[in-house]
């Protein structure tokens, strides 16, 4: 299998860091926090997860061949360690390739995310792919979904300027990568992986989070050993997008953790 599509910034000499998106998100969404670890002195790579933008889909398509096909990348960038940026099921991947290759990571920064989905009850599970699938089920384009879905995501009374790009990504995500990504995320669960976590990890919520609100990061960051938790004001779960200043300084701060 080809390697995952991602954009490359910085030089092979640098540290790098690893940003990987959300459900509805794309390589395109990282281009602030890109260029902030730029001006930093790091190398970054943000990919395009299998099945989204130019990537390959991966089969079947679950965590353990996401995480794969993150290290092909990785191997084809030619990065021996990286620090992990992860976004909502951004944050799960990393967590995932934890468990698989913990020695070529060397940092986590989770954000907006959670350790497992919701419960493991199925009828919860059910009712959640029941309700983001009848759009498309109706003939609802992606587009369409991203109309309805993205304003209910982010903070009351935010700038609708900066939800664009995240508009734009939803937009152009292929409806079957849409349904893998879904089921493949009612199926995740690594909370046994949190006390195993020993390089430097922030959690990072929104204030206004409903996806996975401030209290679920605070209780996953108290379960892993040294772990920072942070909240950024006045964001919702699109939170780089919608504060990417503050997100930014959070990035940064932590970088300071894990700077070689």
């Amino acid at each position: 299998m080809n390697s995952p599509a991602f954009t490359d910034v910085g030089l092979p000499t640098q540290p790098a860091v690893v940003f990987l998106h959300g459900v509805g998100g794309g390589r395109h969404g990282w281009a602030a926090q890109q260029a902030h670890v730029a001006a930093l002195g790091w190398r970054s790579l943000a990919w395009d997860m299998p099945g989204y933008g130019d990537s390959p889909m991966v089969t079947p398509y679950d965590f353990a061949h996401l995480a794969q096909a993150l290290w092909q990348m990785l191997d084809a960038a030619h990065i021996d360690q990286a620090v992990l940026v992860g976004h909502s099921m951004g944050a799960m991947v990393a967590l995932q390739a934890w468990t698989q290759k913990p020695e070529r990571i060397r940092g986590l920064l989770l954000a907006a995310s959670s350790p497992a989905f919701g419960n493991s009850d199925g009828d919860f599970q059910k009712q959640f792919l029941a309700q983001r699938l009848a759009p498309l089920e109706a003939g609802k384009t992606m587009a369409d979904i991203a109309d309805k879905l993205i304003p209910t995501m982010a903070a009351p009374g935010g700038a609708a300027s900066q939800l664009i790009p995240a508009h734009q990504s939803m937009s152009a995500v292929p409806p079957a990568t849409y349904r893998a990504a879904l089921h493949a995320l009612v199926q995740f669960e690594q909370r046994a992986a949190l006390p195993t976590l020993s390089v430097p990890v922030l959690c990072l919520a929104a204030e206004h989070d409903r996806t996975a609100p401030p209290t679920v990061m605070e209780r996953m960051a108290q379960k892993i050993p040294g772990a920072r938790y942070a909240s950024l004001a006045g964001a919702g779960h699109l939170l780089h997008y919608e504060q990417p200043k503050a997100f930014n300084a959070e990035l940064e701060k932590f970088l300071k953790d894990v700077k070689p």
